[in-house]
């Protein structure tokens, strides 16, 4: 019988970092956790708290020495970690386009500090959750070995460098290295996004619903519970050195206008839709694409969920939460 394994996780509270920690939970393996709270949240982790197989730190980890301190405080509750699940990082797209050093502190230097202190505690594997944006604003269907990688918001830029990162210390200090490429993803806790925007000015009940570009932009989105699985099972069935998969629902994508619609459907019926008008909602929006998943079907995992599936699932979820 295999012993259990220790998980790290950094952005432990955040949306998709404390889903991560309640399935390892529940998969029988003791998991340690760090978050700075800046957009996670203590709630989000009330199930875990309750087991004797969690650690929780709150700090911030864009410093290796602070980073260190908290692997070496995780190993001294639970023992040296097997694997790090590296998920820190600013999710604001538009907050760092205003500001570029949110996106260096969270997202490029907290990479930089855990690789220097997984280096320091001897663990030598390293899961990344990285992002479409990393490609760019590009017209071909965007396959992994897409390139150049041209990315168009700092939140892209960052990640890109991250991966570049992980890809130098796979040979020297790792080894093993898995480089996730999230699409956008949806579900229960997020903090940000159009249906958590559209389900906040809905909450004041205005005379319409002002929803940013035209309503054409299309992407592909993905429920956090698939996301979950696949990066488990991407985890524990590719073994290469450097193992990059983008990963996504089935289906070309769900448009702003449908999701817009639905969530009025779901919470305000009648209320009529103002657009702003344009091509994209933000500087650094990438306002449609196409995503080849071929890689991961490959590997064995599929969806059960297309996007607009995700997308009416979500839409509830955080509905009936909202209500709660």
């Amino acid at each position: 019988m295999n012993r259990p394994l220790h998980h790290f996780v950094t952005g432990a509270a955040g949306f998709i970092g404390s889903q991560l920690v309640d399935r390892l939970l529940d998969g029988g393996d003791a998991v340690s956790g760090v978050d700075d709270l800046s957009l996670g949240r203590l709630e989000n982790l009330a199930s875990a708290q309750q087991s004797n197989s969690f650690f929780f730190v709150e700090r911030d980890i864009s410093e290796p020495s602070a980073a260190t301190e908290c692997i070496r405080s995780a190993a001294a509750s639970q023992g040296t970690p097997d694997f790090i699940w590296h998920l820190a990082a600013n999710s604001d797209i538009a907050a760092g386009v205003a500001d570029l050093s949110i996106d260096y502190r969270r997202t490029l230097q907290t990479t930089y500090a855990m690789i220097e202190a997984a280096k320091a505690a001897d663990v030598r594997r390293i899961a990344f959750a990285s992002t479409s944006a990393v490609y760019g604003e590009r017209d071909d269907l965007l396959t992994e070995d897409a390139g150049p990688l041209l990315p168009i918001s700092n939140y892209g830029a960052t990640k890109l460098a991250s991966e570049a990162l992980l890809s130098a210390a796979a040979e020297s200090v790792l080894e093993r290295i898995w480089i996730f490429r999230f699409p956008n993803v949806v579900g229960p806790r997020a903090t940000h996004g159009a249906i958590f925007d559209f389900l906040a000015r809905l909450g004041s009940k205005p005379e319409k619903l002002k929803v940013l570009g035209d309503g054409s932009q299309t992407k592909p989105y993905l429920h956090v519970s698939e996301l979950i699985e696949a990066m488990l099972f991407i985890s524990q069935n590719a073994d290469n050195l450097r193992n990059v998969f983008n990963i996504g629902p089935r289906g070309d994508g769900t448009s702003v206008a449908f999701m817009a619609q639905r969530v009025i459907d779901r919470v305000l019926p009648g209320t009529p839709i103002a657009y702003t008008g344009g091509d994209r909602g933000w500087i650094g929006d990438v306002p449609r694409f196409r995503y080849s998943t071929e890689r991961l079907a490959a590997l064995g995992w599929t969806p059960r969920l297309t996007s607009d599936e995700a997308i009416v699932r979500a839409i509830d979820e955080l509905a009936s939460a909202s209500i709660q």
